[in-house]
């Protein structure tokens, strides 16, 4: 027996505003989360961009690529109604950052480690105010009470969209520090997801690397960028 497909069932999108908000509509239907629920988006901007993406849907819809509507689902229905408990969890990574944690041996990493991430320990302290602390090796380092509240303060201020899009801008490479600078406008994407690599890079460039390794750190690249891109077309003014 073949597996069942959904099939495209209308002829164009349109955006339309609602409230606060703007809905994606399929013809005259209004675009809905897996759930039901209403999919409200907060600029028309993000509401045009999640209707091209079911535009360029061909006969049977493919949700692998349409990860905008993926991440404004997930908004929707994840993050709305447990949004402290993600911030919590997002500022956790503050405790366990990878900026605070550099290699003692060889040298030579260790020395592009603190040249790649002592700019962001330095902004993440003045911009932040929140110092945190370094370590070398595998010794953990507890970091200061008061930062790690000042830390989960910042994401608390932000919106539904807003945390939804910083949670891959987080979790993936490891860093609240760098999950940050991106939607404060400090570093891109890209540049993030490099950031975060720099071990990896400097193992790749002694012992190569598979394709299986390179296939995942281009899916988390991705997904990285997929995540900036909502937290800009999301903001309002």
């Amino acid at each position: 027996m073949s597996e069942w497909k959904a099939r495209r069932f209308w002829k164009a999108s349109g955006v339309r505003p609602v409230g606060e908000g703007f809905e994606v509509a399929l013809d005259d239907r209004p675009l809905r989360t897996p759930g039901k629920l209403p999919l409200l988006l907060p600029t028309e901007g993000l509401a045009r961009a999640v209707a091209a993406e079911w535009d360029a849907q061909a006969d049977v819809i493919d949700p692998h690529t349409m990860p905008l509507t993926r991440a404004a689902n997930s908004a929707v229905e994840k993050v709305t109604p447990q949004f402290a408990g993600v911030a919590g969890m997002l500022a956790e990574y503050g405790g366990t950052d990878l900026l605070s944690y550099r290699a003692d041996q060889p040298a030579e990493l260790a020395r592009r480690q603190a040249e790649a991430w002592d700019p962001l320990i330095d902004w993440a302290a003045t911009d932040l105010r929140a110092p945190l602390r370094i370590t070398h090796g595998v010794i953990p380092v507890e970091q200061d009470a008061p930062v790690l509240a000042r830390l989960r303060g910042h994401l608390l201020d932000l919106d539904v969209f807003g945390l939804t899009a910083l949670h891959d801008l987080v979790t993936l490479p490891g860093s609240l520090i760098l999950g940050l600078a991106v939607i404060r406008g400090r570093i891109d994407a890209d540049t993030a997801f490099r950031l975060s690599r720099i071990d990896e890079e400097f193992q790749i460039e002694r012992w190569g690397q598979d394709d299986e390794a390179r296939d995942a750190a281009e899916s988390r690249r991705a997904a990285m960028g997929v995540a900036e891109r909502l937290w800009h077309l999301s903001r309002r003014g």
